[in-house]
């Protein structure tokens, strides 16, 4: 039997240092002084497309390499030599040796902001197609329906709209709807492509937002919404989930049970652009486990579960509190609720609103915003999931969206703050 708590843990949000960049003024080499800030605008939409760089001596050119982190003045490279040791020759498609934030497997950046001195940098082509800053793409994300079973479809609801054609092009490689510990799952009720969550949440960026849930994903009005506290869609007493290593993670203080159920996690192989430095995505969790069930035994959480792992996860998971705990009702994320700092209007039209006679209360989080670190190039899962714990009742819902790469330079800190208002 469950025993009500109201005690709830009150740790400060995770802080996220990030270092300030400059650019280069020929080739947007970035470095890790302080200055601009820069824009990734190949997150989703069409592939960049790499363009041969035509030399009238083929056997070697010679660039500019700007006042960025490879050093000012020219370099000489032949035309099968990688003199920037980017993994592209110019006969593959380098328009820039020099440079190694330069060439076909490149992210494209607009930096917008001026740097410490004022100066907004020169223009370049990052991704050597020929186009200076190309524009941002458009939305990959319309009319995909609500129950549409390929997983990347789920993989464009949160703008990972780019599909990776080679060992050397960046982007979305495979994708899978799965269980917690990466069994294959089908993505039932459990999942939702939904454009909206209630009348008064809308997606961060395009027109979906990935939706998935320990009972089902879906509002009052959708066919197969859940109407009361408690739907299952997995679970059965021989069927409970099985938890990756280190889950469920109880939160400082805190009980927790072992066995998770009604599990449900989409699971995307990215290959990061050439000059990545990092990504983010935004989430917002909601649970009917709050107020009453916080600290106890039974409460459900939400990963970002990252392979290989990135410096200053916990255990793989990139999306957790100050205290690190899993996003669940233990932490002080939880600002939508009946008395909290942003009031219920994030709640209403869901089915997480307070019933009029009073049967449910539930409560969510504002938009949060993950941010991780990774080397460019370099391949990489993460998997999105959330699930029930302890037992099948009570459940909790996530929103998952608007993925980016960030491109700018700096460094990129693994951590979880609510989306600036």
């Amino acid at each position: 039997m469950r025993v009500n708590t109201l005690s709830l843990l009150t740790g400060a949000v995770a802080t996220l240092v990030v270092a300030g960049c400059t650019a280069g003024t020929s080739s947007d080499v970035f470095s890790s002084g302080g200055g601009g800030s820069g824009v990734a605008t190949g997150q989703g939409g069409m592939p960049a497309q790499g363009s041969t760089v035509a030399v009238a001596d083929t056997s070697a050119a010679q660039f500019m390499s700007g006042t960025g982190s490879t050093g000012g003045g020219t370099c000489n490279a032949t035309a099968e030599e990688d003199q920037d040791g980017d993994g592209w020759t110019i006969t593959q498609g380098d328009c820039n040796d020099c440079d190694a934030n330069v060439n076909p497997g490149a992210l494209e950046v607009i930096i917008t902001t001026p740097d410490s001195m004022g100066m907004i940098p020169t223009p370049a082509d990052e991704d050597c197609d020929g186009t200076v800053d190309n524009p941002p793409p458009a939305t990959c994300d319309d009319n995909i329906p609500i129950d549409s079973i390929p997983a990347l479809d789920g993989a464009r609801a949160i703008e990972l709209c780019k599909q990776s054609t080679g060992p050397k092009d960046w982007g979305v490689v495979q994708a899978a709807y799965v269980r917690a510990g990466g069994a294959a799952a089908q993505p039932t009720l459990a999942t939702g492509i939904l454009d909206g969550f209630g009348p008064n949440v809308h997606p961060q960026k395009g027109t979906r937002i990935l939706g998935m849930s320990s009972g089902y994903a879906r509002v009052p009005g959708q066919m197969g919404a859940c109407g009361t506290q408690s739907c299952n869609h997995t679970a059965t007493a021989a069927n409970p989930g099985a938890a990756p290593t280190g889950f469920p993670q109880a939160s400082p203080n805190c009980a927790i049970d072992t066995v998770i159920n009604d599990d449900i996690g989409l699971q995307v192989e990215l290959r990061a652009p050439s000059n990545a430095t990092g990504y983010k995505f935004d989430f917002k969790f909601y649970s009917f486990e709050y107020p009453e069930w916080v600290c106890t035994n039974y409460n459900d959480q939400f990963i970002a579960l990252v392979a290989p792992a990135p410096m200053g996860s916990v255990n793989g998971n990139i999306s957790f509190d100050s205290q690190n705990s899993p996003v669940s009702v233990d932490n002080a994320f939880f600002q939508v609720c009946s008395g909290c700092a942003l009031g219920t209007m994030e709640l209403v039209g869901t089915g997480f609103e307070p019933s009029p006679a009073g049967w449910n209360d539930a409560g969510a989080t504002a938009w949060l915003e993950t941010q991780a670190p990774v080397k460019g190039g370099e391949d990489f899962t993460i998997r999105f999931a959330i699930w029930d714990t302890g037992d099948t009742a009570f459940d909790s819902s996530v929103l998952v969206d608007a993925f980016e790469w960030i491109a700018s330079g700096g460094t990129v800190v693994t951590g979880t703050t609510p989306v600036p208002s």
